[in-house]
């Protein structure tokens, strides 16, 4: 297994595998209310079946090359991630999302992974652009999106219903050569 550091403060990326099934649903648990409004990562979690089947399915997905799941560690704590929810090399097009629990917001962890995520997808895989989708509600989602250099491509007015309700969908992106410019 390997760790990538996220900066000074303790924080490391790692894969988020089958076997973390209950650290992962302990985390669920504690990010559920925060996570649950815009997503449902938190509800498909929502005991050690569901999550671990959760985790096979990220799991089959790095093993075709569809999509990946890593966890945010802090001081040895499972708070949060990032993933490839679509990932089509074949296109070059892939889509970053992240979740994270209350007691971690406000320290970047959501913005250094996700770089990390779309550093490796643009140097090491080649793909040509980055996406970003949140609910035109979800502001601290948009702020991340922003502040990761992507450009707002447009909103999809109620174009997916999640809780008996419909929502607008926000779509950012980063083209590989915005993303080369900006670290160079």
């Amino acid at each position: 297994m390997f760790a990538i550091s996220l900066g000074d403060d303790g924080a490391e990326l790692r894969p988020l595998e089958v076997w973390q099934a209950e650290e992962f649903l302990a985390h669920m648990d504690r990010a559920r209310e925060l996570v649950d409004p815009w997503i449902p990562l938190a509800s498909n979690a929502a005991d050690l079946d569901s999550a671990r089947a959760l985790l096979r399915q990220y799991a089959q997905k790095q093993a075709t090359d569809t999509g990946r799941l890593y966890g945010i560690w802090l001081d040895g704590t499972l708070v949060g991630g990032v993933l490839f929810r679509i990932f089509d090399a074949e296109s070059g097009n892939c889509e970053v999302g992240c979740w994270l629990e209350p007691a971690a917001q406000g320290r970047g962890l959501i913005t250094r992974a996700a770089g990390k995520l779309i550093d490796w997808a643009v140097f090491e895989r080649g793909m040509h652009r980055v996406e970003w989708a949140a609910s035109a509600a979800n502001t601290r989602s948009i702020a991340v999106a922003e502040r990761l250099g992507m450009k707002r491509d447009g909103v999809m007015r109620e174009s997916y219903l999640y809780r008996g309700e419909r929502h607008d969908s926000e779509i950012w992106s980063v083209l590989a050569p915005e993303w080369r410019a900006r670290n160079a």
